[in-house]
């Protein structure tokens, strides 16, 4: 065989196998269930990953910045249109939410919207604010999307808020009228250690039909503030068995 021949064979082969990457990437399915993860730095994720955290979950996907569907890989707020450094990205309850609702629902595919940013308050996820704003933006590059269900982590920067029943069922109306769901399940989750937010949280689920709570009792810190990695992977899988029962109503 020649060297041209051989370079010659070297280019088909290429350019066959990217025609079977697009092909693949085309079939990519449109996820049966999807939800979307919004709150402060624990949605997003500060829990130290380890080896293995990076491979992708069976049947699950994750919206990526251009509003496509891609197998779930962690870290799954990589995308979010507003987060920090990519750096501070690491694992959130979206790792052990995605496992368990995989491992509960194993003939659907699950697809997850993760769009945290640290540091924030709910006053910054209110109506005409950026981070509101820009989730709802993101939600719109996706045709047809229906969102299933919303997981909610914040609090830390609201610790003693008293008003924040009333701010956060605002925003699950808000939700709930943007994306065209009145039945659109919520869950929010509670923030390390006893606050008046955990509290108010709490209320939420007396008050507001299909909300739920993911407790975050006997649930660890690794500096004060943020969960570490069993620990979110735990209120992850709290998100999925509140999330799985209000489904199912």
């Amino acid at each position: 065989m020649t060297r041209f021949s051989f370079a010659l064979i070297c280019c088909v082969t290429a350019i066959w196998n990217l025609n079977s990457l697009a092909v693949a990437d085309d079939k990519t399915p449109e996820p049966d269930l999807v939800f979307l993860l919004i709150g402060q730095s624990n949605m997003a994720g500060r829990a130290a990953m380890e080896d293995g955290d990076k491979k992708s979950i069976n049947n699950v996907y994750l919206l990526d910045d251009k509003g496509k569907w891609i197998p779930a890989t962690n870290p799954l707020n990589r995308f979010a249109s507003d987060r920090k450094v990519i750096s501070m990205q690491r694992i959130s309850p979206g790792t052990g939410f995605a496992h368990e609702m995989a491992e509960k629902m194993p003939g659907k595919t699950i697809g997850l919207i993760h769009n945290a940013r640290g540091g924030t308050k709910i006053q910054q996820w209110g109506k005409g604010q950026d981070l509101y704003i820009h989730t709802i933006e993101r939600l719109a590059k996706v045709n047809n999307l229906k969102v299933d269900g919303v997981l909610w982590h914040q609090g830390e920067g609201n610790r003693s808020d008293t008003s924040y029943l009333e701010r956060l069922t605002d925003l699950v109306t808000r939700l709930r009228a943007n994306l065209n769901n009145p039945d659109l399940c919520f869950v929010a989750g509670e923030i390390y250690g006893k606050a008046i937010v955990n509290d108010q949280m709490a209320k939420l689920v007396k008050s507001v039909p299909a909300t739920g709570l993911a407790r975050s009792n006997e649930l660890a810190v690794f500096d004060n503030v943020h969960f570490d990695r069993k620990s979110q992977l735990i209120l992850g899988k709290r998100y999925a068995t509140e999330m799985l029962r209000l489904l199912k109503k």
